[in-house]
């Protein structure tokens, strides 16, 4: 199978959501957690956009010891002298941005095609003098350009130097199988040993399935962040994609690396580091992704947890839980009786569903130790009597 290269986001597009913005010491703590997991790549900030970003560029260059750093940069000379300055040119990849659609063309850059493809093949030129290594085509808008601005973009810069396309879908517009054709065509543009990344956004809620399109397609690399977060919607989730690499790569005919231990580890560091509120339902880290209240699921997992549990939430650094609600049965409550050693009481058990778990309507939720307390009470009262 093929093994799939990580290219992490976080720090980067993750970073340039509102309320996401980190400093230097913070992205190191969150690059680590990240380093751990073993992706490949680390893309660390955009040098030219702010002293903070210049800084971290240069302390995460020193820091991280297995993965490789990257920085973004505009197609201008100026953009990669800085870069190289902060994060040197050894395990450094340097992503230069290209305007891939006309509609960028037209509306952000007021430059026509010709211009595009001279400033981005001036600057990997420039680059390449400089000692760069590893040189990165992000096409940005690619989802939405022709196919002879792209073609053009893609052939004129790997002859500049560039070893790596990027192809964003940067307005998340694209299905999977618009997508897998994109990356298709510009596989057959490239040859087999050009690496193309996935870039992919969530404004279609289709990040994810577009990455793996693109990795059926003839893509080598994703580019992701953890817990997806980014511009607007946000980016492919790192822990998704890790996750279905892991569980699905025979299917995909794909692989990765990286471990999932650690993920949630990781999650929390971010969280910590940008305030980031824990969503319910999220695949991997929602704070209802391992718990299950529904009675027909609970006897079913109370039997064997593979009834209703794929995922292995110890691979992930996390555990089932049952939570008790006015949609659980009476089977979770003869588990707690018989998890606590005492002889199951059908009446007691009746009882205790009837006044304390079916008139629950406001969706507040009991979890196994506070169902032990109900017993306790119950039994003390009863004994009493």
């Amino acid at each position: 199978m093929k093994r799939i290269s990580i290219f992490d986001s976080t720090l980067r597009d993750g970073e340039q959501a509102p309320g996401n913005a980190m400093p230097p010491q913070q992205k190191l703590e969150v690059a680590l957690a990240i380093e751990a997991l073993g992706v490949d790549v680390i893309e660390v900030g955009f040098p030219s956009s702010s002293p903070s970003d210049f800084e971290a560029t240069r302390l995460l260059s020193k820091e991280l010891t297995s993965a490789r750093i990257a920085t973004l940069n505009r197609a201008t000379r100026a953009d990669v002298e800085l870069a190289i300055e902060a994060g040197g040119t050894t395990r450094h990849h340097l992503q230069i941005m290209a305007t891939g659609s006309e509609i960028h063309l037209e509306h952000k850059r007021g430059i026509d095609k010709a211009e595009a493809v001279r400033e981005v093949v001036d600057t990997m030129r420039h680059a390449v003098s400089l000692g760069a290594e590893n040189l990165t085509l992000g096409i940005e808008d690619a989802s939405r350009g022709s196919d002879e601005l792209l073609r053009e973009l893609v052939e004129e810069s790997l002859a500049a130097g560039a070893n790596v396309v990027a192809v964003a879908d940067t307005t998340g517009c694209m299905t999977p199988a618009e997508y897998g054709a994109l990356i298709g065509r510009i596989r057959s543009w490239t040859g087999p040993d050009v690496v193309i990344a996935t870039h992919c956004h969530e404004d279609l809620g289709l990040s994810l399935a577009n990455a793996l399109a693109g990795i059926e397609a003839g893509a080598d690399e994703v580019q992701a962040t953890l817990a997806g977060i980014g511009e607007r919607a946000g980016n492919t989730a790192l822990e998704e994609l890790i996750a279905v690499l892991t569980y699905k790569g025979a299917e995909i005919g794909a692989t990765t690396t990286a471990r999932t231990e650690g993920l949630y580890r990781a999650f929390h560091v971010l969280r910590n580091a940008i305030g980031l509120t824990t969503p319910r339902n999220k695949a991997i880290f929602g704070v209802n992704a391992f718990a299950t209240q529904a009675g027909i699921h609970q006897a079913g997992m109370l039997r064997a947890p593979i009834t209703y549990q794929y995922i292995e939430p110890a691979r992930f650094g996390r555990q089932h839980s049952l939570l008790v609600g006015r949609h659980s049965g009476h089977a979770v409550l003869r588990y707690v009786y018989e998890n606590m050693g005492l002889p199951v009481d059908e009446e007691a058990v009746d009882h205790i569903y009837r006044e304390f778990v079916a008139n629950r309507t406001n969706g507040e939720c009991l979890d196994l130790a506070g169902v032990r307390e109900l017993i306790r009470q119950h039994r003390s009262v009863t004994t009493k009597a």
